[in-house]
């Protein structure tokens, strides 16, 4: 997944704009499509009633190589559109199960740790990933239709491979094959859909504020994704060794109270070089959402995860089905403004997180009276 979405990541902006015609209505309307199978992500719940999830999962990154493999070949709005969708189809899906089977095969003392480590691998391979594009911009002069009908292809190998050399692993508890909305999650659902509403700022107008504000190029707006990376490589693991020490809610108030600023520096920022450590610095912030999934492990029933991993995933994208349209408009109008919502969203995320220590002692009552 992560050599896949990083290539189509990488070339994105550039390509759309350069070759596509884009204007900021236009990435607007694409990430919004983008983000349709991930609100439509609870119907993985369904599709488990016939695959096993780790079936479903291979699937999935099949549909996302292909994905990928074909974006070049269709270089106008509308293909750009209908290529996008069905990547995303098989992202979303594939990330919906990535979180089930990490906090059902992982135990709670040690998935903050692995989660971290698990971030270290998959900035490993966008690195390597970056550095082809880089090169294939750099030195080969390769078109888009090339690149990314290697990174799609590279990506059917890789799956290929793991179809063929991995066993399935068992699964230590049956899940519920239902779509399942607890009260006792209400917090978690919060966190989620202002998660996902900020994000989307992130991923849909920040990298394009380096294209269209302060004309970097793919090979510059590459340089910064592995710059990122290589940085994660590092620092995630440490970041998943912080949340086990000091707990869920001191890592998120870190987090949300960092992307406040970051946010408002966007809006502020007229300094290319300032544009590229703020978006850096939000890159690293968003290592320590682990502690959002850990929050969860913490709160859930074990047979819940499956289910919740895709209701979750649904309302994380609720708002991130309208904010890309709706804000690329704006954007015309202000670009400022964008990034002014966006550290309003983090703020929320900040009041919300000073529940979390209460919650969980809460919760750690009521299991240990049903035991």
């Amino acid at each position: 997944m992560a050599v896949t979405f990083s290539g189509w990541n990488a070339m994105l902006n550039n390509f759309a704009i350069e070759t596509a015609s884009f204007n900021g209505a236009n990435i607007g309307m694409l990430q919004s499509l983008r983000e349709i199978p991930g609100f439509l992500a609870f119907t993985a719940i369904f599709v488990l009633l016939v695959l096993k999830e780790q079936t479903f999962a291979l699937i999935s990154l099949c549909l996302i190589s292909i994905g990928v493999a074909i974006t070049g070949l269709f270089p106008t709005v509308y293909g750009l559109y209908a290529t996008t969708v069905l990547m995303s189809v098989g992202f979303h899906y594939f990330e919906t199960l990535n979180q089930s089977l990490s906090l059902q095969w992982f135990s709670k003392d040690e998935a903050p740790e692995k989660l971290g480590k698990l971030l270290s691998i998959k900035s490993m391979a966008s690195l390597v990933t970056f550095a082809f594009v880089w090169a294939g911009f750099s030195w080969f002069t390769l078109g888009y239709t090339a690149m990314y009908m290697i990174i799609g292809g590279f990506g059917l190998l890789l799956t290929a491979y793991l179809t063929l050399s991995h066993p399935y692993f068992p699964q230590k508890t049956t899940q519920h094959k239902k779509l399942i909305l607890r009260k006792e999650y209400t917090l978690y659902y919060l966190l989620t859909f202002f998660s996902g509403a900020r994000r989307q700022i992130f991923m849909v107008f920040a990298g394009f504020l380096m294209v269209e504000k302060f004309g970097f190029d793919v090979a510059q707006i590459t340089t910064l994704y592995m710059l990122n990376h290589v940085i994660n490589i590092f620092l995630a693991p440490k970041i998943g060794q912080m949340i086990s020490r000091i707990g869920e809610q001191r890592a998120l108030t870190i987090e949300y109270s960092g992307l406040i600023v970051v946010f408002i520096g966007y809006a502020l920022v007229e300094s290319s070089e300032l544009a590229a450590t703020l978006y850096v610095v939000d890159h690293v912030f968003f290592a320590m959402a682990i502690a959002l999934k850990t929050y969860f492990q913490k709160i859930a029933e074990p047979e819940d995860i499956a289910s919740t991993a895709g209701v979750s995933f649904t309302i994380n994208h609720i708002a991130a089905v309208v904010i890309p349209a709706a804000f690329g408009i704006v954007w015309l109008y202000d670009n400022a403004l964008v990034f002014y919502f966006g550290a309003a969203l983090a703020a929320c995320s900040l009041l919300l997180s000073q529940m979390i220590n209460r919650h969980l002692a809460k919760r750690q009552l009521t299991q240990a009276a049903s035991c």
